[in-house]
């Protein structure tokens, strides 16, 4: 059987902005490695709003708006801006084992529970495999309103794009785009997106190296 792959993601932004940021969007879309990212323009909800998915063994999957695909994935060019594929998406959760064990169910590839210090203040992360994605379930941080409530669903929360050198998205963003840091994963820098630049959900950009799965 086949684990999940991703197809799209639903994001609430205005195509215009991710233009500005060095994404090539054409009719709305901007295509990613594998993934297509439907723009839908600023309205009432915010960031990710849902996606679609291929072969996943349930589509109640904690909360997350979930349709189902049968659409071939996307071959999408690299970007203006240096990206050339999502590296990982983030979904977060006040319970990150309730959460974990839906997507289990679901068919969805687990490969590793990651226990540490994240700079986003996370102490719990759990990867699965998605074709060419991760996708990073993380615990919400102590005394964020998401942990306050332990009852509330898991969230569709960011980005992580590949890019070779972390000097390209810069170039594009300019003060929008943070100084690089050590990632979570050994021999790889990440930089963050302000939340300003009206791309929606949470962003960063991040090289290349060895991968968390």
């Amino acid at each position: 059987m086949s684990a999940p792959t991703l197809d799209e993601l639903f994001i609430a932004a205005a195509p215009q902005t991710w233009e500005a940021a060095g994404f090539e969007v054409r009719d709305g879309v901007v295509e990613v490695g594998s993934v297509r990212l439907r723009l839908e323009g600023n309205g009432d909800r915010r960031g990710i709003t849902r996606w679609s998915v291929r072969d996943a063994g349930s589509l109640e999957l904690d909360g997350l708006d979930t349709r189902a695909s049968g659409e071939p994935p996307s071959t999408g060019d690299p970007h203006p801006n240096g990206t050339v594929a999502i590296d990982h998406v983030v979904v977060i959760s006040p319970d990150l084992d309730r959460t974990a064990g839906v997507l289990r169910e679901a068919d969805f590839d687990l490969r590793r529970v990651r226990e540490g210090e994240t700079p986003g203040g996370s102490h719990r992360q759990a990867f699965f495999r998605m074709g060419e994605v991760i996708l990073e379930v993380v615990q919400a941080p102590e005394g964020s309103k998401i942990a306050a409530d332990p009852d509330a669903p898991a969230r569709l929360w960011g980005i992580a794009f590949l890019v070779d050198d972390l000097s390209e998205p810069a170039a594009v963003l300019g003060d929008s785009l943070s100084e690089p840091r050590d990632a979570v994963q050994p021999g790889r820098r990440i930089a963050s997106v302000a939340s300003a630049a009206g791309l929606g959900p949470a962003i960063a950009f991040m090289t290349p190296g060895p991968g968390a799965v």
